[in-house]
């Protein structure tokens, strides 16, 4: 007989958007945060946690992710999608105030608890990621790496993709672990689930 397991991200509702660290909810309780390239899948992503289909905006246009956006687990407990980076079609200056306020989030948060880093399993350690993930390092901020769009490889490839990360990690953060994902075939989302669920202080089922 199956088991069946609750998805304990299910209730996540819209909190609050900031643009600046100072309009972000009461720094109080735990949240992760989703961190990647613009066109790297987390709307995608953080639907297919939840299990929603529009928590988070779907664009065709990556990049229109201006914003710090909170979403709600419970009062103690949130998701946070942070700008994409690489792609957005926006001045130099708004990219730059982008990265002084992703600094601010990412280095004063005392309720944050891990990040968790997307990369297209096509299109892995750009310079961001890179700098993200050695910087996670040194903070020592734990990381989870997501290859989205696993899917789009065959079994083989992904697989091969995935130990090829985990070669480069341990030159850049080898604490950080790392799995496949696709939303589209919901490849992995247990897993991710159970990270969340662990960084999150989520009591385990007896």
């Amino acid at each position: 007989m199956a088991v069946m397991t609750t998805n304990r991200f299910h209730p996540a509702r819209f909190l609050v958007s900031a643009s600046r660290l100072d309009q972000a909810p009461t720094d109080r309780g735990a949240e992760v945060a989703f961190a990647g390239r613009s066109n790297a899948g987390k709307s995608s992503a953080l639907n297919a946690i939840t299990g929603q289909k529009a928590l988070a905006r779907i664009s065709k246009t990556p990049g229109r992710t201006q914003l710090i956006n909170f979403f709600t687990i419970d009062p103690e407990r949130r998701l946070v999608d942070l700008p994409g980076y690489g792609y957005a079609r926006v001045s130099v200056a708004v990219k730059e105030r982008w990265q002084r306020e992703l600094a601010r989030y990412l280095e004063r948060r005392k309720s944050l608890k891990g990040l968790i880093l997307l990369m297209d399993i096509r299109h892995m350690f750009k310079n961001t990621d890179r700098q993200l993930l050695e910087w996670g390092w040194h903070a020592g901020l734990p990381m989870h790496i997501l290859l989205t769009k696993a899917d789009k490889l065959g079994a083989g490839a992904a697989r091969s993709a995935c130990q090829q990360c985990e070669r480069h990690l341990q030159a850049l953060n080898p604490e950080a672990s790392v799995q496949l994902f696709s939303a589209l075939k919901h490849t992995g989302v247990e897993a991710v689930r159970a990270q969340l669920e662990d960084w999150l202080n989520f009591e385990q089922p007896d």
